[in-house]
């Protein structure tokens, strides 16, 4: 499978080191399969970072991923919301996989999950908003032994 990771450096050997904040899935190297999804990533990145070029990196992603603790979320957002939540206020519950595969928190999906996340909207009410938002995917390699033994970048480009 290919999967892209959009940066304003060419990562060619990605690492978990360089996951300064926990993210929607905990600290880890993020990819999607969905490469506008990272073009748009690697663009804003350059834009808040104020460099020059932002860079389309595109990895080969193993399929064999015996071995590897995973956790998928589905189209059920149930759970999603909470692990999302939880890896947000900094727990720790992501460390038991090598990998989370499921929806990104894009900046609409964000504003509905913090407001459940403060309260302010039930889970019922941040679910149905959630579901007008169209999707996106992300992949969290939370081990670098998943890293090193799934990924290979086979390209690059300037974007």
């Amino acid at each position: 499978m290919i999967v892209y990771h959009g940066s304003t450096e060419i990562v060619k050997k990605p690492d978990v080191i360089h996951s300064y904040r926990a993210l929607d899935f905990g600290a880890g190297f993020y990819v999607t399969t969905v490469r506008e999804q990272a073009l748009r990533w690697a663009r804003r990145k350059a834009d808040i970072l104020g460099k020059d070029r932002a860079i389309l990196n595109c990895y080969q992603m193993s399929d064999n991923v015996d071995g590897f603790e995973i956790k998928v979320f589905d189209e059920d957002l149930l759970e999603w919301i909470d692990f999302v939540c939880g890896c947000r206020d900094g727990k720790k519950d992501y460390q038991k996989y090598d990998l989370v595969f499921g929806k990104v928190a894009n900046d609409k999906v964000f504003r509905v999950v913090d407001m459940y996340h403060t309260g302010i909207w039930d889970k019922e009410r941040a679910l149905k908003e959630i579901k007008v938002y169209p999707s996106y995917d992300q992949i969290a390699f939370i081990s670098q032994r998943a890293i090193n033994q799934l990924l290979v970048l086979k390209s690059f480009e300037e974007v």
